[in-house]
């Protein structure tokens, strides 16, 4: 039986200069959970168990980095760095940056998407692959991923304040101008468990001023936010 869109990862593992010893865990990292639905009985795995490795392995690869980076930094500061590093778009840029997105393993439906869907595609292959990485290749080898590929993005979240985030910025606006605390409601829920998207309004008083969407009640809250500085001129 012949099985679509299988593409030569040896071409990935020369460009980032690594061996896998075990194939099997690269191709699974970049296997989606629909290409499995679609090609029953090729024998692969999606990688969502290798996300939720790769998502810890950098989670404190990172917060390694910034702890010693930025030693008079407090707790706060260095979450919403952290939380700057490790968002949706921050990853799959860097993951498109290095080519990720030609060997995405797809149903013919996601194959199609473009966008946001396709950003939380990239970033959670990026997570499963750094979970390969440690599984195949040790801590040191992940970590030396992790610092080549996402550690430069830290200068243009620096100097542009990316870190601060949205939620926090529109509250104090709208406490410091209006004196009104903003209250986040969540709207709607569609999808499955393993790929859920939240809506949520922003609402001051009896105002809905914004909605905002993502994968986590949090990530909707802060694109909310971000939307609502955007249309008050708060930014």
């Amino acid at each position: 039986m012949k099985f679509m869109n299988i593409p030569d990862f040896s071409k990935f593992e020369k460009k980032l200069a690594i061996d896998f010893k075990n194939k099997s865990l690269l191709k699974q990292a970049f296997t989606h959970r629909s290409y499995i639905n679609e090609n029953k009985g090729s024998g692969l795995f999606h990688n969502e168990r290798l996300e939720f490795l790769g998502d810890a392995v950098l989670e404190l690869v990172i917060t390694e980095f910034l702890f010693n980076k930025f030693p008079d930094k407090q707790e706060g500061e260095l979450t919403s760095l952290r939380a700057a590093l490790v968002n949706t778009v921050t990853i799959s840029k860097v993951a498109g940056d290095i080519g990720m997105n030609d060997f995405l393993l797809l149903s013919k439906g996601e194959s199609k998407d473009t966008g946001r869907a396709r950003q939380v595609i990239l970033a959670n292959t990026f997570e499963a692959f750094i979970g390969a990485i440690y599984l195949d290749q040790g801590y040191e080898l992940a970590k030396k991923f992790v610092s080549d590929n996402l550690f430069p993005e830290l200068n243009i979240i620096v100097e542009k304040s990316l870190w601060k985030d949205s939620k926090s910025a529109f509250q104090e606006k709208a406490q410091e101008l209006l004196s009104i605390t903003p209250v986040y409601k969540t709207i709607n829920e569609t999808g499955p468990d393993h790929n859920k998207i939240f809506t949520v309004g922003l609402f001051l008083g009896e105002e809905q001023l914004s909605e905002g969407k993502g994968h986590s009640k949090q990530e909707a809250q802060e694109d909310a936010a971000k939307i609502g500085l955007k249309k008050r001129g708060w930014q």
